[in-house]
């Protein structure tokens, strides 16, 4: 019998598949022998690891991967792409992909809740592709979803009147689907998710000045290339 890393499967609906795997297919011609790479979360980045390891396979590419959360870890697995960490190495080039991206090149990021290590690995990149299909493209960032803000659990209520001060018109604490009671991190820590009238340059600055919050799903002003299907 298969294990279960064998049997693994992507968790949920992949939606606009041929946008994402045209720009899967571009991520995966930029990987050269040796490369070490950041990986980011969501379908895109994993039809972009099933495109890369169809590289490896047939030209026997020696590269290492840095995952941004358990399940990319678990597929890259799967997969059979080496796994490293910031311990040893720093990535050569990121890619991940985003909810929003606005003309700016801001970003929001973190429905699958590990924008902590999303956002170290970016600030550790020389390089960072984002990937996105036309759907994740606005002209007002936060006008689909809201800034999620990762949060030390008995931070919570300080945080939230901090968050309310800041402008934030309606903060929520993000339920799971796959259990009951609120998502929990890849830090072991809690998710608020959001919605401002108006993101202002420097929000993602004051977001994270208050104490008990671990980061937000906020990117302004990161070295990003976008590529979108």
């Amino acid at each position: 019998m298969d294990s279960l890393i064998e049997r693994l499967q992507w968790s949920s609906e992949i939606i606009n598949p041929e946008g994402k795997q045209k720009v899967a297919q571009q991520i995966a011609q930029k990987v050269k022998d040796g490369d070490v790479l950041g990986v980011g979360s969501g379908s895109t980045v994993y039809l972009a690891l099933l495109a890369i390891a169809d590289r490896l396979k047939t030209e026997q590419l020696n590269i290492k991967a840095i995952p941004t959360s358990l399940e990319i870890s678990m597929f890259c697995a799967k997969l059979g792409i080496p796994l490293t960490t910031l311990y040893e190495h720093t990535p050569d080039w990121l890619f991940d992909g985003a909810d929003e991206v606005d003309p700016n090149n801001w970003l929001i990021k973190g429905r699958g809740g590990a924008m902590f290590k999303e956002k170290l690995l970016i600030s550790s990149s020389p390089v960072n592709y984002i990937i996105v299909d036309e759907s994740k493209l606005v002209n007002k960032l936060g006008s689909k979803f809201p800034v999620p803000v990762e949060v030390f659990p008995q931070a919570l209520l300080t945080v939230e009147k901090q968050l309310q001060q800041l402008g934030a018109v309606d903060i929520a604490l993000r339920p799971a689907k796959g259990k009951d009671g609120p998502v929990i991190t890849e830090n072991n820590n809690l998710i608020l998710d959001c919605k401002f009238d108006a993101i202002e340059s420097g929000l993602e600055r004051d977001i994270k000045s208050i104490t008990g919050v671990i980061e937000s799903g906020l990117f302004q002003g990161y070295p990003l290339e976008i590529l979108n299907g």
